[in-house]
């Protein structure tokens, strides 16, 4: 996409809000799930709640993946960092969630050896580069970054490069809609699909949601007018009393995903039988595992884990943040104790994290938004 304007024209937003006023039922409150981080941020960035009537309302979901990494999967990596032959490797967005222990960026001014990277490709150079030392790289994401790592692989495979291994995080998507599907703390009228994991796994997989839920789902990009379209169509299913998943997203989004992303991350992984999140707990099948194809780079295998869990911190409502039961405001620890700067929880360290968006952009509640405008 070469020009971005014609996505955030404020003359057709007003236009898409009129339309979604006008399907909205006198009298009925609608509750969308955007599950993608990426979209609460969009959201927050534009200000799309203020073109909005006030009977919708958005709630955040668990598609921040760096959010729903569990404190003990932290203290994990770090264990492995103290190796003395390992340099661990990972995403800058990760260098400062919180473990048991600290944070990366805590181990690091310990003395571990811990350094940033753009991508897998940049800890497969490293381990080229030091081939007296065991690059370990931290993998996280849903199905959006899972090819990247297993391509990665899939090289160091085929060059038989022998000092290198991947701690696998990557999460799945549909198990965790289910879980807030099932999850009685919470009521939705419908969903904002995520974009960036559509563009691997297709909008299909998103079918059983209108099937067996009877909810709509509308797979959505990322700019102000793809949200407020995705939206009114989310409301016109509803006013013609249909549930069925369509895709907004289609300038990018295949119904059936890339194949040959698919076929990269089958290869190289499979499904756990179990993994936990932050805010969700253990959910069955949700996340990655390398395979026993590719046991040697398994981090999990070549290391030992100590695998312990740890609790979230009291004062950090950051599970409740993810599942949509609070908006972050209402966290009592938001903009206080907890703030980009001196982060409590994942939410709020993360680029993609709710209570980031809430605090870098300024949303708190509407009636607050409303009289700022007013003054």
């Amino acid at each position: 996409m070469r020009f971005v304007d014609e996505y955030r024209d404020a003359d057709k937003a007003r236009a898409l809000a009129a339309r979604i006023a006008a399907l909205c039922e006198p009298g009925r409150q609608y509750r969308f799930m955007e599950v993608c981080g990426g979209h609460t941020h969009t959201i927050y960035k534009h200000g799309l709640e203020d073109y909005l009537p006030e009977t919708v309302t958005l709630v955040h979901g668990p598609g921040c993946p760096v959010c729903v990494i569990p404190m003990g999967r932290v203290d994990d990596a770090v264990h492995i960092a103290r190796q003395s032959e390992v340099i661990l490797t990972s995403f800058g967005d990760m260098m400062r969630v919180p473990g048991g222990e600290g944070s990366f960026f805590d181990a690091k001014a310990n003395g571990a050896d811990i350094r940033m990277v753009y991508s897998p490709l940049d800890a497969l150079k490293l381990a080229r580069q030091h081939p007296d030392r065991h690059v370990v790289f931290m993998a996280i994401g849903f199905e959006t970054t899972a090819p990247s790592t297993a391509m990665t692989v899939l090289r160091a495979a085929a060059e038989g490069i022998t000092n290198f291994s991947v701690f696998c995080n990557h999460v799945t998507i549909i198990p965790a809609i289910k879980a807030i599907l099932d999850s009685p703390d919470l009521r939705l009228d419908g969903f904002l699909g995520p974009g960036h994991v559509s563009t691997v796994i297709g909008a299909r997989p998103y079918e059983f949601i209108a099937a067996e839920y009877g909810k709509p789902l509308v797979v959505a990009g990322f700019e102000p007018l793809d949200l407020l379209q995705s939206i009114y169509l989310l409301l016109k299913q509803l006013s013609e009393g249909r549930a069925e998943v369509e895709n907004q997203y289609r300038r990018v989004v295949p119904w059936d995903g890339n194949p040959v992303a698919l076929r990269a991350v089958a290869e190289v992984m499979e499904l756990r039988p179990y993994f936990e999140w932050r805010g969700l707990g253990f959910i069955s099948h949700s996340a990655l595992r390398v395979r026993d194809t590719y046991a040697a780079f398994d981090a999990e295998r070549r290391f030992t884990v100590p695998g312990v869990r740890v609790a979230d911190p009291k004062s950090c409502q950051c599970g409740e943040v993810l599942k949509g039961v609070l908006k972050p405001w209402e966290c009592k620890v938001f903009g206080t104790a907890c703030t980009p700067e001196t982060p409590i929880g994942t939410c709020m360290v993360s680029p993609e994290g709710a209570c980031a968006a809430y605090y870098n952009f300024g949303r708190f509640t509407r009636s607050r938004v409303k009289e700022a405008t007013a003054r």
